[in-house]
């Protein structure tokens, strides 16, 4: 995929030290993304868009993020309206809060609302699901209501249909995606979704020029 000026699109990965980086390199890549991974703070400012992965607790997800001093590049660039891109744990730091384990934990609050514990009797909810996006989506545009993306969690973030979150389901309601303006984020991982997560990624990337 080219912009406009028929470049590549350069898309920074942010190394915090939490998160599947190569396989998010991998994946941006075939779908033509001019890829960087590092926890340069220039460079994820200036970069089209920002990818902000993550994998395992909350609070030492932030606790990297605060390491690096990522969190004012990420909020800066959202306040900019420039595309920066959630994934897994990376979409539950960007809301206000944070509760493992009766632990809770700031997060970086571009996302009002709260990850908590999700009500399910089996966690975490690890595998393949369908998920319900609103009509409007631009990440999900294309693909057919019966697509399946891979989870790996057992806390989520509430859904808010008034606000066009995806909506998943696992013992009850959560938001599986959000879209709002330059900012998304899904909480599966499209860079294990197969085909589906290729599709997604692409349509993410034509959101940058």
């Amino acid at each position: 995929m080219t912009g406009p000026t028929g470049r590549r699109p350069r898309v920074v990965v942010l190394d915090y030290g939490s998160g599947n980086l190569r396989s998010a390199q991998r994946a941006l890549a075939r779908v033509g993304a001019d890829v960087t991974v590092g926890d340069d703070l220039d460079a994820a400012l200036d970069a089209d868009g920002l990818v902000v992965p993550g994998v395992g607790a909350y609070a030492a997800c932030m606790a990297g993020l605060d390491r690096v001093g990522a969190g004012p590049v990420v909020r800066e660039r959202v306040a900019a309206g420039r595309p920066v891109l959630g994934i897994c744990v990376g979409m539950q730091v960007l809301y206000e809060l944070g509760d493992e384990h009766g632990v809770r934990t700031a997060g970086l609050g571009v996302l009002a609302g709260e990850v908590r514990r999700l009500a399910a009797p089996i966690l975490p909810h690890m595998g393949w699901n369908t998920v319900r996006p609103p009509a409007a989506s631009t990440l999900f545009a294309g693909l057919p209501a019966d697509t399946r993306f891979y989870f790996v969690h057992s806390y989520a973030a509430k859904a808010d249909p008034d606000a066009g979150d995806t909506i998943g389901e696992h013992g009850e309601p959560f938001a599986a995606a959000v879209e709002r303006g330059a900012l998304a984020a899904t909480q599966f991982h499209p860079e294990k979704s197969g085909d589906a997560g290729a599709h997604l990624l692409t349509n993410w990337l034509a959101t940058l020029s």
